[in-house]
């Protein structure tokens, strides 16, 4: 997808203010609005600034675009990188009259269709409280990413998030703050650990909100997870596979031994019941059988391939008709 300057868009300086934005927001919805305006393409013009305001009045959002969209230029190609937004701390951003299912893929990539933790989460970041003099503090939310032997054992851990404030000048900025974190065992992605007292301070001696995490697995060499179960691509020599063969392979609570059954298939898969993340009822872990063959590269490997396809009457594309 092509990377989108919600700065160009609005005709501001990547420096502006929060009410320069707004400014230049109510000034081109002014001009652009469907309803009145008589330019060319006004609909898909205004959605565009519609689109660029709804990062921009937001300072998490705001922050979060900037630190990630540094050195990109308007129609570059851009991919986020995989949890690009791991540790960052929302509060919940509000949405204008605009209709966030309307935005740009570029605008899901970063924030979901809904406005990800910005909007599923409720109000905004320094915004109006019902309870001005007395008010218990916003909750916050972030995503972090945990190994999945810290679900297998259970951890603690400390991690950074990364906790957006807004300066003097009216621009927000991004300060790091450091906490423990006691990883539960048998804890799954997508679930949240609740900190509480960790969200926003209360006003007027009210009572701090909680933070949230939202819990990821990193990436694994190894590994993949879906829910409870877990998968293991275990590779296999061509004779192992033939002959049958005893082998260890790692599990993320330690390495098993494996027996594996003579003529096994690639893509085969062996079941170690409750093996898989801990639960009151643990998952399973699932072995796929990946058979790799030896490159040839020495004229003895040759030789010895040869004699093995002689050996075999054996045609792999026969279902193809080859």
């Amino acid at each position: 997808m092509e990377y989108k300057d919600y700065y160009q868009i609005l005709g501001l300086e990547r420096g502006a203010d929060q009410a320069e934005i707004k400014r230049a927001y109510r000034k081109l919805a002014r001009k652009y609005h469907p309803d009145v305006s008589k330019e060319e393409e006004a609909e898909e013009r205004f959605k565009e600034i519609s689109e660029a305001y709804e990062v921009l009045k937001d300072p998490e959002k705001r922050a979060a675009y900037d630190q990630l969209g540094a050195g990109y230029q308007p129609g570059e190609e851009f991919r986020p990188p995989p949890g690009w937004d791991s540790g960052f701390e929302f509060h919940g951003g509000g949405y204008t009259e605009a209709d966030p299912g309307a935005f740009s893929d570029f605008f899901e990539s970063l924030f979901g269709r809904a406005g990800g933790f910005g909007n599923a989460y409720g109000r905004g970041f320094g915004g109006a409280r019902r309870q001005p003099f007395h008010a218990q503090g916003e909750n916050t939310y972030a995503k972090i990413n945990i190994d999945l032997e810290d679900s297998y054992r259970g951890s603690t851990r400390q991690i950074t998030l990364k906790h957006t404030v807004l300066g003097a000048d009216g621009r927000p900025r991004i300060e790091a703050r450091k906490l423990n974190v006691k990883i539960p065992k048998g804890i799954t992605e997508g679930q949240q650990i609740r900190l509480a007292g960790q969200g926003e301070p209360g006003i007027g001696g009210g009572q701090p909100g909680d933070l949230y995490l939202e819990i990821h697995f990193n990436p694994h060499r190894h590994y993949s997870v879906e829910g409870k179960t877990v998968y293991l691509n275990l590779p296999l020599s061509p004779w192992e596979a033939a002959l049958g063969a005893s082998v260890q392979a790692p599990t993320p609570d330690g390495p098993v031994n494996l027996k594996i059954p003579p003529n096994s298939k690639d893509g085969g898969k062996l079941r170690l019941k409750g093996r898989g993340i801990p639960a009151k009822v643990p998952g399973d872990l699932y072995v796929v059988l990946n058979v790799v063959a030896p490159p040839a590269e020495t004229e003895a490997h040759r030789e010895a391939y040869r004699r093995f396809s002689e050996a075999f009457d054996f045609n792999p594309r026969v279902d193809m008709g080859g």
